[in-house]
C-alpha cells in the first residue's frame, strides 16, 4: 500500500507477538508498547531534516549535526499515552500534546473531549501516537484537528492496523504517512481489530 509502512524488523514482530497474548499482563504489557513505539519511531523519523554542527570529542573537533526541527508528539487519549515514553526517550526534546477522542460504542464515531493546543503551533512535525487504527476515525480527527493548528507535516505511528483504517485514513489525508507494526485481517461487528490484541487501553492500564 502506498505511504503504509509496517515494520518488517525481527524484533517488532517477535515484541508484537507477546503484546497480543492474552496471558501477558498489563505490566508487560506497557512495557512492550513502550519499546515497539521506540522502534517504530526510529523508522518514521528516518527523514528528518538535519544541520552541520561541531562538537568537542576529548581529542578533538568532530563533525556532526543536530535536528532542525521540532517535534510533537500526540497521542490520542488514553491508550496513546503508553506510546509517549518510548519515543520521549529518543527525541527528549519534544513536545507532547494531548488530544482527548473516544469511540461512540454505538455509531463507531469519535467523540472529542479534550484538546489544549495552543493558538499558533510549536512544533514543524507531529507523530500521532495511538496504538489501534481500526475504523479510522479518532486518526483522521486528530489529523484534522493538527492541520487546522498548522502543523504542515504529520505522520501516524501505531502497532496494530485494520485495512478499513487505513483506507479511512488515506482517503482523507493522503499525504500522512501511517508507520505501524503490523496489518491485520479487518474489524468485527464491534470494530475490533482481528485478530488483534484485545482493547489496547484496557490491557495497558489494567481496566
Amino acid at each position: 500500500m502506498k505511504n503504509v509502512f509496517p515494520s518488517t524488523h525481527p524484533l517488532v514482530i517477535t515484541k508484537l507477538s507477546i503484546l497480543r497474548d492474552v496471558n501477558t499482563d498489563s505490566k508487560k504489557f506497557r512495557e512492550l508498547v513502550r519499546e515497539i513505539a521506540a522502534m517504530l519511531a526510529y523508522e518514521a523519523t528516518l527523514d528528518l531534516a538535519i544541520r552541520d554542527v561541531e562538537v568537542q570529542t576529548p581529542l578533538r573537533m568532530a563533525k556532526g549535526a543536530a535536528l532542525m526541527e521540532r517535534i510533537g508528539l500526540v497521542p490520542v487519549l488514553r491508550s496513546g499515552l503508553g506510546m509517549v515514553e518510548g519515543v520521549w526517550e529518543l527525541m527528549p526534546g519534544s513536545e507532547v500534546w494531548h488530544i482527548g477522542l473516544y469511540r461512540d460504542e454505538r455509531t463507531l464515531k469519535p467523540v472529542a473531549y479534550y484538546n489544549r493546543l495552543p493558538v499558533e503551533p510549536t512544533v514543524s512535525v507531529c507523530l500521532v501516537l495511538d496504538p489501534m487504527l481500526a475504523t479510522g476515525g479518532s486518526a483522521v480527527a486528530t489529523v484534522d484537528i493538527l492541520k487546522k493548528w498548522g502543523v504542515r507535516k504529520i505522520k501516524f505511528m501505531g502497532i496494530i492496523a485494520a485495512p478499513e483504517g487505513i483506507a479511512r485514513l488515506h482517503e482523507a489525508h493522503p499525504d500522512v504517512p501511517i508507520h505501524i507494526a503490523a496489518i491485520d485481517e479487518g474489524l468485527n461487528e464491534h470494530g475490533f481489530i482481528l485478530p488483534g490484541l484485545g482493547d489496547a487501553g484496557d490491557r495497558q492500564f489494567g481496566t
